[in-house]
């Protein structure tokens, strides 16, 4: 997410490094890279230029603290401003009503009905709300097929009127089921076109008016860059969205819509669709983007990953099988699968502070955890709960049975006795706290 930009960022705060004083030459050099690198990733040209000139006059004739270099001043004004243009805070979603009612706008292709799939799962998991999906979209083929089957995954409702051509008459007659069956939020997926015109435009207020929704999202394609605040500003005049959804954040995406498209209409970026399972939805936190855009990763997110995939049951008892040394592929085996839910892996390694800049060139394989979890499904029972037994002979039979080498085996081996040293060092109080003494006399610059 973000890749490119982030690069071009770093390049132009080098201008400033070891510079003693901020002053209107090395500024004027950051802000022109600046400004270049958010006209590479499509950001509005009026956008960049005022977002570049508030930068000058914060950053123009302030004294460099000891303890920072002009570079990190910058990054730090940056920050701010690039958190404002983003919105500042993060703003909810209304689901208040009886039931609350979310209408769906965009595009076609914009992944509206895989989204609305995903806030429906997310209004399930996290707001313990009993989501109806309805089917709007009377035009395109299979278009009620793919939402039932996206409701099917998550296990919700949808609720269709396959001989019904009107829209708003069907999201109607839903909102009453909804009332009867004990639903109380709506999510409405309408049509879309492959361009904005007017008997699209005309269907989706008339819709609106009908329903008169709690809260109507747009969403919209975010690699289709400076199109898209284009598209989100035409919705915007027609049928005045509450809150903008950018979907494919995980793709080759050059984040101009991100940082622009709340300038231009003025309205908040609601969500971000940053995967394709169902999870892959994400609440939009201005702090966090521009934390990760100026490469500072992203450790409040990933924390709150980690903490939502958190058993702590399970949590409890491998805890105990640490301190007794007894911690086993078994163990291994569903530690992986903790972590596999939290997320792609360049996404998780993004928001770990310095690991992009890192690893930088490396691909990080989605499917590295499979030849891992076959090596350890071809143990036997015996095998995963007492590794110690895995001889020479053992591990030829594992590699031949998983399709691996007997060099993976033994490297499969060598990590999981690492992982549980390194387990059972930190399970201990004391060495958890020198660890920790040892980590804050590291502290002090941020990396340039």
């Amino acid at each position: 997410m973000f890749e490119n930009l982030s690069d071009k960022f770093d390049r132009a705060f080098k201008v400033l490094k070891g510079q003693g004083q901020i002053t209107e030459i090395n500024v004027a050099e950051t802000l022109k890279e600046v400004r270049r690198a958010l006209l590479d990733a499509d950001v509005n040209f009026k956008t960049a230029k005022e977002f570049t000139n508030k930068i000058k006059e914060k950053a123009l004739g302030q004294n460099v603290l000891t303890s920072i270099s002009p570079g990190q001043l910058m990054i730090k004004i940056t920050h701010g401003e690039l958190k404002d243009l983003m919105g500042g805070t993060s703003t909810e979603i209304n689901t208040k009503g009886n039931p609350g009612i979310i209408l769906m706008s965009g595009l076609q292709g914009s992944g509206k009905t895989t989204f609305s799939g995903k806030l429906a799962n997310f209004l399930k998991t996290k707001n313990n709300l009993k989501p109806l999906l309805v089917a709007c979209d009377v035009y395109r083929p299979a278009a009620i097929d793919q939402l039932e089957v996206v409701g099917g995954q998550i296990g919700v409702e949808v609720y269709s009127e396959r001989e019904n051509k009107k829209p708003e008459s069907i999201a109607q007659n839903a909102i009453q089921y909804a009332k009867s069956n004990g639903f109380n939020v709506v999510i409405v997926d309408t049509a879309g076109r492959l361009a904005v015109d007017e008997a699209m435009m005309n269907e989706i207020a008339l819709v609106k008016r009908t329903i008169n929704p709690t809260e109507t999202l747009f969403v919209v394609d975010a690699m289709t860059g400076q199109d898209a605040v284009n598209t989100a500003k035409t919705f915007n005049e027609r049928i005045d969205f509450d809150g903008v959804v950018l979907t494919k954040l995980d793709g080759d995406t050059r984040g101009g819509a991100a940082i622009s498209i709340k300038s231009v209409v003025d309205k908040p970026i609601k969500f971000i669709g940053t995967g394709e399972k169902m999870e892959a939805i994400d609440v939009f936190h201005p702090e966090r983007m521009a934390d990760r855009i100026l490469g500072m990763g992203d450790v409040v997110s990933l924390v709150e990953r980690a903490q939502e995939q958190f058993d702590e049951e399970e949590a409890k008892r491998i805890h105990k099988k640490i301190q007794k040394n007894k911690f086993d592929f078994n163990d291994f085996y569903s530690q992986i699968q903790q972590i596999k839910k939290m997320g792609n892996m360049k996404d998780l390694v993004g928001m770990i502070p310095g690991m992009r800049k890192a690893m930088k060139g490396v691909e990080v394989d989605e499917d590295a955890f499979k030849p891992i979890e076959a090596i350890i499904s071809s143990m036997t029972p015996k095998e995963k709960s007492n590794p110690k037994i895995i001889n020479v002979s053992r591990r030829q039979r594992i590699a031949k049975g998983s399709g691996t080498t007997i060099q993976d085996v033994n490297k499969l081996m060598k990590q999981f006795e690492d992982t549980r040293k390194m387990m059972k060092l930190m399970s201990n109080k004391k060495n958890m706290a020198n660890m920790m003494k040892q980590f804050k006399g590291m502290g002090g610059n941020m990396p340039m």
